[in-house]
């Protein structure tokens, strides 16, 4: 079901799937059937001569980093890899994380990937975004200034605080692991 909205003078169509309107990231609570709008901010200087990352659709979890590579471009050999620059850099909120993961573009057509996938990036680290991208494919990559070369995931976490046992609980998998369920 869509409704017309006016959203800070605009007319907008938005439905109960649709998390955006008019550009504002939105909450839709159903039971109450009341929209509040998202206030997570994220601070970032871009020290880079491409966009600062955004989502390419209303749905969309990651947002593309692009490869910052001033002094050209750079080769990554078969069964190489190396840090790319992104010259991004960001100031998460306390309780989240940015997850650096690969694009599947790039994995299925070159082999490249993301090393240590998913990277994290803390809530209180302020270096330069960087990505380790590695080249499983069987030809040399070429990493181009601009090129979309990863994804970034903001996810909230939580921190657990550790409580010494002597057993711990029996489960019906216990120490079961690494497909011991089956193909």
């Amino acid at each position: 079901m869509c409704h017309t909205l006016h959203f800070n003078g605009k007319r907008c169509v938005s439905s109960n799937f649709f998390p955006y309107l008019c550009g504002q990231k939105v909450r839709h609570n159903i039971q109450h059937n009341q929209m509040t709008f998202s206030d997570m901010k994220v601070e970032i200087i871009n020290r880079s001569n491409h966009p600062t990352p955004s989502y390419a659709t209303a749905q969309s979890a990651g947002m593309d980093l692009r490869a910052n590579l001033t002094d050209g471009p750079i080769t990554i050999p078969p069964m190489g890899r190396t840090l790319i620059p992104t010259g991004l850099y960001i100031a998460l909120p306390p309780g989240f994380e940015a997850q650096v993961r690969p694009r599947s573009g790039l994995a299925l057509k070159h082999g490249v990937t993301v090393l240590n996938s998913p990277g994290t990036i803390d809530a209180d680290y302020r270096g330069e975004v960087c990505v380790i991208l590695a080249n499983l494919g069987d030809a040399p990559f070429v990493v181009n200034d601009g090129e979309r070369i990863a994804q970034m995931v903001i996810a909230r976490h939580e921190q657990a605080e550790w409580v010494v046992v002597e057993s711990l609980d029996e489960t019906e998998r216990g120490a079961g692991g690494f497909g011991h369920t089956g193909k």
